[in-house]
């Protein structure tokens, strides 16, 4: 610090000097040589945003004219602008002169400064500007400042010019090695200076020394709880810059330094910014001796204890803590124990282990929340680790009467299928019910074999107490069982809050069953709405959700998260009954349909499209094409961004001209939802086009800063302008949901070329891959082979569950940490030996080569490891391996209990397997399907389901749901009744014909009641591909404002019987769009039969109409060989020729 008093003196001295050595006069215009004496540091820019002083500058010019007193206190008056004068004439004149200025006078300087380049001077004009104002008034200034833009972001260029001089001034300060007198500076002063990054690049580049930098730390952590996450993180990135930036793994630590060997390292250098530190940033901070020394400095653990780090690093702090001797657990914080390892607990007594599990079930809330993990309505789930821990504290035990499962509480979640069958009585069992019921994270197995158990011991379910009583474990019933219940038992049941709690994590057979039952017991949709469990309101079928005469009640309705279909259901009696659309939800929002809105007056219209931006409600394809028509009935609007995002993606540039430039709606199209658009549409493609139009990007090279307003635009660029802006765009690709093969291409030979940020894989850490995940997908054997293993490992250890990398994808990561060769296997390796430990490892892939692992696996039961094992991100040759050792241990097909654990395995089952299996009821068919087998073994689950005489209830047509619904034969869709085709939520619109008419005729019973209702259209809709022309008429009268991609779907004859009155009234206010699919069938061969001079009326651009004298003959359809009459269809063709000429001929005749 004294070395820079000396130099700010110094400095100070020379750029006050050489304007008073030539005084002040109007028209001294000159340059002043100055050269620095060798040694000293420069005086001048830094190029590179870093505001050090320049070797190299030796010219210092004076401005032509210093403000004077008058000037000054006109401005301080307000009798002149701020933006009269230069900052260099500020810079130079008097600094008794400057105390005249209000303490508002920053502001408007700054507000002046910002439009204007900046010049090379300009630096040095900030050194000497705040070196002549006093110390207290500059505080003043600088707090009103502050006050002013705390949380709006500065120019860059004048952020790092004023920071150099205020730095500076500092300095000058009096007691400012005071921790007061700093954090003041820092607090009232600096603060929004610091939260650009590249702000610490001037510290560092000043040679600030480590224990001043602790004191602005410190400063900084006084307003850290204040600040904003972005501005935390900003802060964060910052002083990390700072402390990894001189090369060395240690900085600001030696242990033979006394006053840089304190061990509080993350408490002197980090404080609450830790909460933003990554297991790589930690890891760029020192090497693991070192950073377990400062993990285990009690100031250090005292901080951490009370912040909220990210998840991984939060388990690798605790590992810092616990790997190595010479730590107790008994020592370790409270909140730690939820990071613990298997490895962490592998030795403690049965007393420890019951002490530590009380503290676990004490301290680690469910759904733990972390830095950047968000999580809205997530059932409760247990990481690999927990289950893991659980199970090792468990297995310190062989039999577990009531006393031991009460204490063991949520660590009793490790209790294995064997222990609950043997090592717990039925009487036990029964009188441990409340402890067990209270554990969150039972797998189905568990759940089912202690619900059987108790059942089958004599527990008696006689009213709503004894059910909610037994609290997660309700999860274990099967289907059948639960049918058996009474209403009254299941309605009286969730009126208690502790019971409803358990709904969120029930499988979604058990909570359709609930829905039915409870539905079953109330006569209204508004009693249905208002006792419904939250986590069971998505699963009530559309049709009980229809009001008719009732008025809906609306903070029922605004209580429960609905899906978009069934808040469309209901959406036209909301907007008729809330006249304050502000007071609707999101969820209920989304149910946006155009025939409410047709509706709704104009200006109600536009405010409730202004509430939909500010509740963030996302909208369908056909959602905003009808509310994009509304809003523009009258015209563009000129508050466009009062709108939803998503509205822009249905505009163009010269639309939102008159609410901002070309570049803001393209800076706002990068944030909307484009995937609400097709890929290859021609809408998207030239959303594209004009983006980079208005961007002025000639060429294919795209920067970052251009990158960012593209934003997901990003997505649709092509391989050619990947290449060209190299690493510029991999943040915004990470982000993509898929690519091209032309993107891939060019991803790949972006970063094999290494020339990014991120280096060349060679040199990529854990850190690195995960932030590229999102392309980790693209990534060639050529790319991951480079990778260090080490890093892959890491990756797959910390990092990969938080990725949104698929399980399949994930073993292809394993795949390159396997041996090339893979050596026959003649037996088990010694240490390769599958042991408890190693079924507990998830990166247990990595271990075996297939032939190693078929080896090693014979002798072993998996049966209580499978769910876990098959969890793990195995190659499919591993798999394979895994499905054949299932086949040898069951030769005559899997048990019920196997088919439950499936999983990635179902992908290798054959029709042949299928064949063996005992599918008995919805519950197992719904587990089966949940896996996404291809069509071919899905039909086959589904044909065994039936052949066993099981019914295709609701909730059978539930599982099936429309990903599986076509694959039904009319034999099995001639099974359906009507009335559980009413409780089901299925679209046929993509099958055949003949399966389209069945379903449409069945929901047209189903749904009869509610014929004269305006929801009767939305719970018709996705049936209508086998409507008749009658029934499509009919609804033509109704304002049904059908969608044309609906119209797509229609049968052919029925859509080519209609008149255009009727398909204008069918489509209403969706009419416009018709043009965009003139050309697609069927709707190309109904315009062709329509008059053109009657679709000119329309003015929608409809052509191929026919014209008038003309007539136009569409291709019939006819039906193959097999079906119809090969000699009509020879007569037909024999008799054509004879009709055409007797046409001609009357026409000649005319």
């Amino acid at each position: 610090m004294n070395a820079w008093r000396a130099l700010l003196t110094f400095s100070s001295v020379i750029l006050q000097v050489i304007p008073c050595m030539y005084g002040h006069s109007e028209d001294l215009c000159r340059n002043v040589a100055f050269t620095p004496r060798a040694g000293l540091p420069p005086l001048g820019w830094l190029a590179g945003s870093c505001c050090n002083f320049c070797w190299d500058i030796s010219v210092l010019q004076l401005p032509c004219q210093c403000a004077s007193q008058e000037m000054l206190l006109e401005i301080a008056h307000g009798e002149a602008s701020p933006c009269s004068l230069a900052f260099g004439q500020y810079a130079c004149a008097q600094s008794a002169w400057l105390q005249d200025l209000q303490d508002d006078f920053l502001i408007s300087l700054y507000s002046c400064l910002t439009p204007k380049p900046v010049s090379a001077m300009d630096p040095e004009y900030s050194i000497l500007f705040f070196s002549k104002y006093d110390a207290k008034k500059l505080v003043a200034a600088l707090t009103v400042f502050s006050q002013q833009f705390s949380h709006v972001p500065l120019s860059l260029e004048w952020n790092m010019i004023f920071i150099n001089g205020l730095w500076e001034k500092m300095l000058q300060v009096p007691d400012i090695d005071s921790p007061s007198i700093l954090s003041q500076w820092v607090h009232e002063g600096l603060q929004p200076f610091l939260l650009k990054p590249e702000a610490f690049a001037c510290l560092h580049a000043k040679n600030v020394l480590c224990e001043t930098f602790q004191m602005i730390v410190a400063a900084l952590n006084g307003i850290y709880s204040d600040l904003p996450v972005e501005e935390q993180r900003n802060l964060y990135t910052g002083i990390k810059y700072y402390l990894i930036q001189d090369g060395s793994n240690q900085k600001c630590y030696s242990a033979a330094d006394p006053g840089l060997n304190s061990t509080a390292w993350f408490k002197n250098y980090l404080g609450s910014f830790l909460e933003h530190a990554t297991i790589g940033d930690l890891q760029l901070f020192g090497d693991e001796p070192t950073l377990q020394k400062f993990a285990r400095n009690p100031v250090n653990i005292q901080m951490v204890s009370n912040l909220t780090l990210l998840r991984e690093t939060a388990v690798y702090y605790t590992s810092l803590l616990t790997s190595g001797p010479g730590f107790p657990l008994s020592s370790l914080p409270d909140r730690f124990v939820c990071y613990l390892s298997p490895l962490a607990v592998s030795n403690l007594s049965r007393d420890d282990a019951l002490s530590l599990a009380q503290r676990i079930s004490k301290n680690c809330p469910l759904n733990l929340t972390h830095r950047g993990v968000t999580r809205e309505r997530v059932p409760f789930s247990l990481t690999t680790e927990q289950l893991q821990v659980a199970s090792s504290l468990v297995r310190k035990f062989e039999h577990f009467p009531p006393a031991i499962l009460r204490a063991l509480r949520q660590a009793a979640v490790g209790l294995s299928i064997s222990d609950i069958e043997n090592g717990i009585s039925g009487k036990d069992l029964e009188a441990s019910i409340s402890a067990l019921g209270e554990v969150r994270g039972w797998n189905a197995e568990q759940s089912s074999a202690i619900i059987n158990k108790l059942l089958s011991s004599g527990y008696q379910i006689l009213d709503g107490q004894s059910l909610a009583k037994l609290g997660s474990l309700v999860a274990g019933f099967n289907s059948s069982t639960l049918r058996r219940l009474s209403p009254e038992v299941i309605l009286e049941a969730i009126k208690l809050p502790e019971f409803v709690q358990q709904m969120a994590t029930l499988p979604s057979a058990l909570k359709m069953i609930f829905v039915e039952k409870i539905s079953s017991s109330v006569s209204h949709p508004v009693e249905l709405v208002k006792y419904i469990p939250d986590a069971l309101a998505s699963y009530i079928p559309k049709s009980l959700l229809v009001f008719g005469e009732e008025k809906p009640n609306i903070q029922d309705l605004n209580s429960k998260m609905w899906t978009r279909e069934q808040a469309a259901v209901f959406f036209n009696d909301v907007i008729k009954t809330e006249p304050d659309f502000s007071r609707l939800s999101q969820s209920v929002l989304q149910g946006f349909t155009c025939a409410a809105a047709n509706e709704t007056e104009a200006e109600r219209f536009q405010e409730l499209a202004k509430v939909m931006k500010k509740k963030n409600v996302k909208l369908g394809e056909d959602q905003l094409s009808c509310l994009v028509k509304m809003v523009t009935l009258h015209g563009i609007p000129k508050d466009l961004d009062s709108y939803p995002k998503d509205l822009l993606l249905f505009l163009s540039p010269s639309d939102y001209a008159a609410t901002g430039s070309c570049r803001q709606y393209f800076a706002n199209i990068g944030k909307a939802n484009l995937d609400v658009l097709q890929r290859e549409s021609s809408q998207r493609k030239q959303l594209l086009v004009e983006a980079l139009a208005c961007l002025k990007i000639p060429g294919t090279q795209v920067d970052e800063e251009n990158a960012e307003v593209l934003g997901r635009l990003v997505c649709d660029l092509g391989g050619e302008y990947i290449r060209s802006s190299g690493g510029n765009l991999l943040k915004q690709l990470s982000q993509c949901e898929s690519f091209l093969p032309n993107q891939e291409e060019a991803i790949r030979s972006v970063i094999s070329s290494g020339n990014t940020t991120f280096g060349p894989p060679v040199m990529w850490s854990a850190f690195t891959l995960n932030e590229l995940s999102g392309l980790i997908p693209v990534f060639d054997h050529s790319i991951l082979q480079k990778i260090p293993k080490n890093a892959l490992s890491l990756w797959l250890k910390n990092f990969a569950h938080d990725s949104p990398l698929s399980r399949e994808q994930l073993g292809t990561v394993v795949e390159e940490l396997l041996p090339t060769r893979h050596k026959r296997a003649d037996g088990c390796p010694p240490s390769k030996k599958i042991t408890e430990m190693v079924l507990n490892d998830d990166l247990m892939p990595i271990y075996y080569t297939p032939e190693e692992l078929h080896a090693c696996l014979k002798n072993v039961s998996l049966e209580n490891h499978l769910s876990q094992i098959l969890t793990y991100p195995f190659s499919i040759q591993q798999l394979a391996v895994l499905k054949r050792y299932l086949d040898e241990t069951y030769p005559d097909g899997y048990p019920e209990s196997l088919l439950q654990k499936l999983g990635p395995l179902t992908a290798f089952i054959t029709p042949e397997d299928v064949s063996k299996w005992n599918i008995t009821s919805a519950d197992m068919l719904a587990v089966l399907l949940k896996n996404e087998p291809l069509d071919d073994q899905a039909s086959a689950i589904i044909k065994r389901y039936v052949g066993l005489g099981n019914a295709l209830n609701a909730t059978a047509l539930n599982t099936i749901g429309t990903k599986y619904v076509c694959l039904l034969n009319a034999a099995e869709l001639n099974m359906i009744d009507s009335n559980s085709l009413k409780l089901a939520s299925l679209n046929p619109s993509a099958c055949s014909e003949v399966t389209k008419d069945i379903l449409y005729a069945k929901a047209k019973r189903a749904f009869s009641d509610q014929h004269y209702l305006p929801a009767y259209y939305e719970l018709i809709e996705p049936y209508l591909g086998g409507a008749p022309g009658v029934d499509l008429r009919s609804l033509s009268k109704d304002n049904v404002n059908m969608k044309v991609s609906t119209l797509a779907t229609l049968k052919r004859d029925s859509l080519l019987n209609l008149t255009l009155s009727e398909v204008q009234g069918l489509l209403g206010m969706n009419l416009r769009d018709l043009e965009k699919w003139q050309n697609k069938s069927p709707i190309r061969e109904w315009v062709q039969m329509q008059k053109q001079s009657e679709l000119d009326k329309l003015h929608i651009g409809l052509t191929g109409g026919t014209q008038e004298g003309y007539m136009n003959i569409v291709t019939p359809k006819f039906q193959s060989p097999s079906s119809a009459s090969l000699g009509t269809v020879a007569m037909t063709l024999h008799l054509l020729p004879t009709l055409l000429i007797s046409f001609l001929m009357m026409l000649v005749l005319s």
